[in-house]
């Protein structure tokens, strides 16, 4: 059969007018597979999304209401499955859905990135168990059917992050997933604009920080900096309120307090995902002899949940890096201690630690948050100063044109962007503008 009368279809269930709940369908005369399966981020409206006001709602009426996508084969309800899902990396918007997936579909994605989905489900509210799994690697094609698989190992926030060049019948399709190009692995994406795909029929691309396009993003190598200016303030305990996979925040934090001569406490559930994670990278800093600046601090919360689960040996795995309240309480200035609002009972039992610096490393949106907020204002009303040291996970405007000239697609396609329309403004290639639910076909 002529290659040119086969055809590949592409369909964009949710991502082209917003950010998060990336799904997209792809699918041959033979083949149909899903690319990620995300919980949304935000509602129609544009308020933050809020899965508890739907959980009582059937699969069907969640379908109705737009928050599962609509496809064929997805659910147990179909007879025929589709032949697979592709989690491109571990960050919710992109696998939170997959509790209502149906248990035939094998699911593929990264190794390092199941373990971490894995975690998730252990030490968050968020249950999202992965059994029917296949597990990919880096520059190695996998096929589906008819369609080719390569992954590309992405710079993102997100550990083991992946884009995906999809072929079928010499067609071709280049997925970008998230990425970046100024964390702790911008080798990596150097690496891929030396040796990306060429004549690429269809390049989707992410665009999250199109609405700041005069924004260059700082490097995990500048953070690590400031880091170490806010360490050398005398007299004054650290806090840091990151996201516990963020590793690569994690290490400039670690290698700040190495410089500084401080000692980094992380809690039960930082220190497991460390430990997991060092399986991946030996060298990454984890709560062990080879890392002795390390310590952890068994939150309450934390440790009665795995209590409670019977995982006590997640706890006991790392008594011989244990350090008390008490410890802490005789030299604060000492410490730099990463903390989340579920650990205010323990901030509150820690004597002698007002007036020092909480240092806020995420999306500035999630300070709106009431839980956020309120830990916020508690630690203001200790006399805690708040500083912002962050850096998106995101691609800056001058890292999406290194990706879309190294790739020099015939056509390039808007995919997790408020900023859609801004594509054809911005990039030097012909822009394939979707909406949600639109088919492309060639």
């Amino acid at each position: 059969m002529d290659k040119n009368s086969i055809v590949i279809n592409l369909k964009i269930h949710r991502g082209t007018q917003e950010i998060g709940g990336s799904c997209i369908e792809v699918w041959t005369d033979t083949t149909q597979i899903v690319l990620d399966f995300g919980m949304p981020l935000v509602e129609k409206d544009g308020v933050e999304f809020d899965f508890r006001k739907y959980e009582n709602l059937s699969d069907s009426e969640l379908i109705q209401k737009g928050i599962l996508p609509d496809i064929d084969g997805l659910y147990e309800n179909f007879e025929k499955c589709i032949d697979g899902l592709i989690i491109t990396h571990p960050h919710l918007d992109h696998y939170g859905l997959i509790s209502f997936l149906s248990p035939k579909v094998k699911v593929h994605l990264g190794e390092a990135a199941h373990k971490i989905i894995e975690l998730t489900n252990i030490f968050t509210p968020s249950q999202n168990e992965i059994n029917n799994h296949q597990h990919y690697e880096k520059e190695k094609p996998f096929t589906i059917g008819d369609i080719k698989i390569t992954p590309y190992w992405m710079d993102h926030s997100a550990f083991d992050a992946y884009a995906l060049l999809l072929e079928s019948n010499g067609k071709t399709l280049f997925y970008s997933g998230d990425f970046r190009g100024h964390g702790r692995k911008s080798k990596v994406f150097k690496w891929f604009t030396h040796n990306a795909p060429k004549n690429v029929d269809y390049l989707l691309m992410e665009g999250t920080q199109l609405g700041r396009k005069s924004k260059i993003e700082k490097s995990e190598e500048e953070l690590e900096l400031e880091l170490v200016d806010k360490f050398k303030e005398p007299e004054k305990i650290n806090l840091i309120y990151a996201s516990g996979q963020n590793i690569d925040r994690l290490v400039s934090v670690f290698r700040a307090c190495v410089r500084t001569d401080k000692i980094f406490v992380v809690d039960v559930y930082v220190a497991t995902v460390l430990d997991a994670l060092a399986k991946f990278t030996p060298t990454l800093p984890h709560p062990s002899k080879s890392f002795k600046n390390i310590k952890v601090i068994f939150s309450k919360w934390t440790s009665n949940r795995l209590a409670r689960e019977k995982r006590e040996s997640m706890l006991w795995k790392f008594k011989n890096y244990k350090i008390t309240k008490e410890e802490i309480s005789k030299n604060p200035s000492k410490f730099v201690l990463a903390v989340r609002p579920s650990m205010k009972y323990d901030l509150e039992h820690i004597p002698n630690i007002v007036g020092g610096n909480l240092i806020y490393s995420m999306w500035r949106g999630y300070e709106k948050k009431k839980g956020t907020k309120d830990f916020i204002d508690y630690l203001k009303s200790r006399n805690f100063t708040v500083n912002h040291i962050h850096s998106s996970g995101h691609a800056d405007f001058q890292t999406l044109e290194k990706m879309v000239t190294a790739i020099a697609p015939k056509k390039l396609v808007p995919i997790h962007t408020f900023n859609s329309t801004d594509y054809k403004n911005i990039f030097n290639v012909p822009v394939k503008e979707l909406k949600d639910g639109e088919i492309l076909s060639w």
